[in-house]
């Protein structure tokens, strides 16, 4: 869990990246579960577009792949969800605990 000052520090960070996946009317699936996974090993902090045909909500689709992915829910902005992992691999997002 982060405090409000990493969770903002991560939020930022977030704020110039582009998105690399979308949800859309699948939903949660394990292809994009696998997919995910693979991108946050490679980039620890995801930005993920929740399309307007979604079945689950932009919140929702961000606390489900959190859970899915054991990664932490940065934030939910519009219609975008910000995702956090720490990699061994990389290791290139700094956070103050």
């Amino acid at each position: 869990m982060f405090t409000s000052k990493q969770r903002a520090s991560l939020r930022a960070k977030a704020s110039t990246m582009d998105t690399i996946m979308q949800v859309g009317k699948n939903g949660v699936n394990d292809n994009l579960i696998t997919s995910l996974s693979d991108a946050l090993n490679a980039r620890e902090l995801i930005k993920i577009s929740v399309l307007d045909n979604s079945p689950e909500d932009v919140r929702e689709v961000g606390v489900i792949l959190a859970d899915k992915l054991n990664a932490e829910f940065v934030c939910a902005i519009g219609k975008k969800v910000v995702l956090y992992r720490y990699s061994n691999k990389k290791g290139i997002v700094h956070i103050e605990y």
